[in-house]
C-alpha cells in the first residue's frame, strides 16, 4: 500500500460512531450541493425568462409611445421616461462603442429568448460609449435609419444574494446533521457497550448482562453475547470448582508421600532425589492451576507500589537476588530510563497477580541460571512505561524462540530448558501481564544470559 494512502486512512476516524457520522455528513452535504445546483440552474432559466419578458415589454411599450406620440413631443415624453422610469432612448450610430454581456448561460438564454421576441437583429450591451447600464437595441422604422438604444438601469438584471435564506438553509443542515449524529449515536451505543463488556471477559472478569433493545440486529447480537457470558460464567464456575478438587486430591497423596519419604526412607542421597521430585511434581501441579485460572486475581486492581513490592520480593530470596540502583543502556537492551527509580513507583495493578508474575520469572531465572551469578531485579520508569526487569547469567533464549516459548506446554531445546518444568512458567506471566495491559519482553544480555522485562503502562 503506498505511504500517501496510509497517512490518509490514519487521519479517518477510526469508530464506528465517526465513520458512520462521517459517511451519512458527507452524503447529506453531496445532497444539498447537488439540489443548490439544480435549484441555481432552474432558478436562472426563471430569471432569464422575466428579464425577457420584462424587456420586450418595456421595449415594446417604449417603439409604441414613440411612434404614438407627435414628433414634436418626443424628446418631452423620452425625458419623461428617463426622470419616471430610469430608460433613456438613444439613436443607434454607425460608430458606437459597446460592451457586449459575458458569455454564460444566463445571458445566452437572455439573448435568445429576446432574438424570440423582438426579432434577430435585437443586440444587448453592458456599455455604451463609456456609459454603463443594460442597453437593448431596437428598430422602430423600417431600414437602418430606425435603429435606437434603449438604456434600463444595470440593478435590474442584477440578483441579490438571499442571505436571510443561506442562515436559514444552514441552521435546517446544522440540525439534520445533530440529528444524523443522534441516530449513528444510539445505533452504535449498543456496540460500545458490547465492547465493554468483552474487554471485562477478556480480563477475567464477570461482565454484566446488556439490555437487550434496539435495532432487531443488535437486539440479537446483545442476547446472544449474554447467553455467551452466561456459559462462560458456568464454565468458570465449573472449572473452579474441578481445580479446587484436583488440587486437594492431588497434593494430599503428595504431602503423605512426602512424609513417608522422610520417615521411612533411610538413605540420605535417595531421599534427597525422592523429595526433589516430590518438590518438582508439588511445583508442576501450581503450575497447572495456575495457568488454569484465567483471571489470576480475583481482587480488582488497587494503587500499589512497585519498588516497595520488588523490595519485598527480592528480600524474601536473601542474597540469591539483588535489587541494583542503576543500569547502563546497551545495543540489546533499552531500560525505560538509565537511572533506576529510587522513589516510589505508583501504579493501579492487580498486586497478586503481578507478584506470581515476578517470582515466576525469578524462580526461572534461579533455576536455568545456575550458580555463576545472582540474580538481579531492576525497575525503571518514564512518561510512558514501567519496566520490571529480571537479569541472569544462564544460557539465554535465542531470539527465534522468545514467541515460541511463550506458548504453554513448550520448552526450549538448548541447556536453559534441561531443568524439569511443564513449560508453564514463561505462558503463566505472559497471562498475567497481559491481563494487567502490558508486555513480557525476553532481550538477550550483553556478556551472556537473559534479560526478562515486565512492560507496564503508567496510570
Amino acid at each position: 500500500m503506498p505511504v500517501s494512502r496510509l497517512r490518509w486512512m490514519r487521519l479517518l476516524p477510526q469508530s464506528l460512531l465517526w465513520r458512520a457520522f462521517l459517511l451519512i455528513a458527507t452524503l447529506m452535504l453531496l445532497a444539498v450541493a447537488a439540489w443548490l445546483a439544480i435549484f441555481s440552474e432552474a432558478e436562472l432559466e426563471r430569471r432569464a425568462r422575466q428579464i425577457a419578458q420584462m424587456v420586450t415589454s418595456v421595449t415594446n411599450l417604449t417603439r409604441a409611445a414613440i411612434l404614438a406620440a407627435h414628433p414634436e413631443s418626443r424628446r418631452d415624453l423620452l425625458e419623461e421616461l428617463s426622470a419616471r422610469e430610469g430608460m433613456r432612448v438613444y439613436p443607434a450610430e454607425a460608430d458606437d462603442k459597446i460592451v457586449p454581456l459575458p458569455s454564460n448561460f444566463f445571458t445566452h438564454r437572455l439573448e435568445t429568448r429576446l432574438n424570440e421576441t423582438l426579432g434577430p437583429e435585437t443586440q444587448l450591451a453592458f456599455n455604451l460609449n463609456g456609459e454603463s447600464g443594460l442597453f437593448i437595441r431596437f428598430r422602430i422604422f423600417p431600414g437602418n435609419e430606425g435603429d435606437y438604444w434603449l438604456a434600463l438601469p444595470r440593478d435590474r438584471l442584477e440578483r441579490h444574494f438571499p442571505w436571510q435564506w443561506l442562515g436559514w438553509g444552514a441552521a435546517v443542515l446544522l440540525l439534520s446533521l445533530a440529528g444524523a449524529w443522534l441516530i449513528v449515536f444510539r445505533i452504535t451505543r449498543p456496540l460500545k457497550a458490547l465492547e465493554r463488556a468483552a474487554r471485562k471477559i477478556g480480563a477475567g472478569e464477570t461482565a454484566p448482562i446488556l439490555p437487550a433493545r434496539g435495532p432487531q440486529e443488535i437486539v440479537a447480537v446483545t442476547t446472544a453475547f449474554n447467553h455467551m457470558s452466561a456459559d462462560l460464567q458456568r464454565l468458570e464456575e465449573d472449572r473452579s470448582l474441578l481445580l479446587a478438587g484436583i488440587s486437594h486430591d492431588l497434593r494430599t497423596p503428595l504431602t503423605r508421600l512426602r512424609m513417608e519419604t522422610e520417615l521411612s526412607v533411610t538413605d540420605e542421597e535417595a531421599r534427597a532425589g525422592m523429595e526433589a521430585d516430590i518438590a518438582e511434581m508439588d511445583r508442576t501441579i501450581g503450575q497447572f492451576l495456575d495457568f488454569a485460572r484465567p483471571g489470576q486475581d480475583a481482587a480488582p486492581p488497587e494503587a500499589t507500589d512497585i519498588a516497595a513490592l520488588l523490595d519485598d520480593i527480592a528480600g524474601r530470596y536473601g542474597e540469591r537476588v539483588q535489587r541494583i540502583s542503576r543500569l547502563t543502556p546497551s545495543a540489546t537492551f533499552h531500560p525505560a530510563s538509565a537511572d533506576v527509580t529510587a522513589a516510589s513507583v505508583m501504579v493501579t495493578i492487580r498486586p497478586q497477580s503481578l507478584r506470581r508474575a515476578i517470582i515466576n520469572l525469578i524462580e526461572n531465572a534461579l533455576r536455568h541460571g545456575g550458580n555463576q551469578a545472582p540474580v538481579e531485579l531492576a525497575l525503571t520508569t518514564d512518561a510512558k512505561e514501567i519496566v520490571i526487569a529480571v537479569f541472569d547469567r544462564g544460557p539465554g533464549i535465542a531470539p527465534a524462540e522468545v514467541e515460541r516459548l511463550k506458548q504453554p506446554f513448550t520448552r526450549g531445546e538448548t541447556a536453559r530448558t534441561g531443568a524439569g518444568g511443564a513449560g508453564l512458567g514463561l505462558a503463566i506471566v505472559e497471562r498475567i501481564v497481559h491481563t494487567q495491559g502490558g508486555r513480557l519482553e525476553l532481550l538477550p544480555r550483553e556478556g551472556g544470559g537473559l534479560v526478562a522485562q515486565i512492560c507496564l503502562q503508567q496510570t
